[in-house]
């Protein structure tokens, strides 16, 4: 295995999620490897219409820091929607082959995150591993995208030489009609173990912290706001991540006294968990939800933090101590209560917690045997 095309549903920037820890690892470990890390295209249309500045088709470019001259990113652009170009996913599945040929890629391996990639890997005829990481057929979209959304999956499943997923109930969903394999998410332990300044901008007194994207697909913003008036003077209500709320649901959320803080680089997020005096998963319980397996699992594992948590997949089924389980009034009680009487960091960050070394190591040997399956 010498060339990667990773088409992922996540941009590579500093905030890094499973896809960026994989690929890094996966490169650190094999000196031979190049990938192209392909960026969800950008959609000037649809951006327009939602009042917001458009975006364009990024070309290649290497991304620094991380395998000099062997990691690559490219964003295609979707100039109409789908319903006025029935050729949009030919047109992106193209703009993808001429980016892996530019680099010299002529027969690569192709890992799919994001389903809407499938007509790259028909018309590629690349050796297709399909990695499933979230359940896009039980998410809140409108009945067009879930339709198509089930039809690329299902021809991803049939196509596919290997299927990943991230989740025991994933494993449970998607394989009653072929093989799989479980890759679950993990953490980069040594560096979440490693104390760290506590940041700047965190407030003065108790603090309550999430860590992941803000998105109503999973945050249950009524319990946040009860969760911020609950703490009162006692203590804030922080969100660290990526806010993806509608306006109002913002205003709602600092109206309570929550504060929210924006996305914060890899590195930097670990000092915001070292820091807080408890950590929270104010997550909605859904069948989306379910099919998660939550990296903040790990990541608040490793620091030792007592949680909070709504009865979410991974945190209900944890033989964890630090661990409390709440719903509704009860969440926002025991958030509260856990704030006065929290220890300080590094108390409570011994325990076992499953490192991406493990993981890439996993997936190495899925593209490995992908690899083979071509010969």
């Amino acid at each position: 295995m010498n060339d990667l095309v990773v088409v992922s549903l996540e941009a590579w920037n500093e905030v890094w999620r499973r896809n960026q820890h994989l690929v890094a690892g996966l490169l650190r470990t094999d000196a031979a490897l190049r990938v192209l890390f392909v960026e969800p295209p950008a959609d000037p249309t649809h951006e327009l219409r939602s009042g917001r500045r458009p975006s364009f088709a990024r070309g290649l470019r290497e991304v620094p820091g991380v395998a000099p001259r062997r990691l690559y990113t490219v964003r295609p652009v979707k100039w109409l929607p789908r319903r006025l170009d029935a050729r949009a996913d030919e047109r992106l599945a193209r703009s993808v082959m001429r980016a892996a040929s530019a680099l010299g890629m002529r027969h690569p391996l192709l890992w799919i995150n994001d389903p809407g990639a499938v007509a790259l890997a028909e018309r590629s005829g690349w050796p297709t591993l399909y990695d499933i990481t979230d359940d896009w057929l039980t998410a809140d979209r409108a009945a067009d995208d879930v339709r198509r959304a089930a039809a690329n999956e299902e021809r991803l499943l049939d196509l596919a030489s290997e299927v990943v997923v991230c989740s025991p109930e994933l494993a449970r969903r998607k394989g009653s009609a072929r093989s799989l394999t479980l890759i679950p998410n993990a953490v980069d332990v040594a560096a979440y173990r490693h104390p760290m300044p506590r940041p700047a901008d965190l407030p003065n007194g108790p603090v309550a912290l999430y860590l992941g994207t803000v998105h109503a697909d999973r945050i249950d913003v009524g319990l946040c706001e009860r969760t911020a008036r609950a703490l009162g003077a006692a203590g804030t209500l922080v969100l660290v991540g990526p806010n993806l709320l509608a306006p109002e649901e913002a205003k709602r959320l600092r109206a309570a006294g929550a504060r929210l803080l924006g996305p914060r680089p890899r590195q930097e997020v670990i000092g915001y968990l070292q820091h807080a005096d408890v950590l929270v998963v104010p997550h909605v319980v859904t069948a989306f939800t379910d099919s998660l397996d939550p990296i903040k699992l790990y990541e608040y594992a490793a620091v030792g933090r007592p949680v909070v948590s709504t009865p979410v997949a991974g945190f209900r089924d944890a033989d964890d101590p630090a661990i409390t389980i709440a719903s509704g009034d009860a969440f926002a009680r025991a958030v509260a209560a856990a704030v006065p009487a929290t220890s300080r960091f590094p108390v409570g960050a011994g325990g076992r917690v499953a490192d991406w070394s493990d993981r890439v190591s996993d997936m190495a040997a899925v593209l490995r045997r992908l690899d083979r399956s071509t010969d």
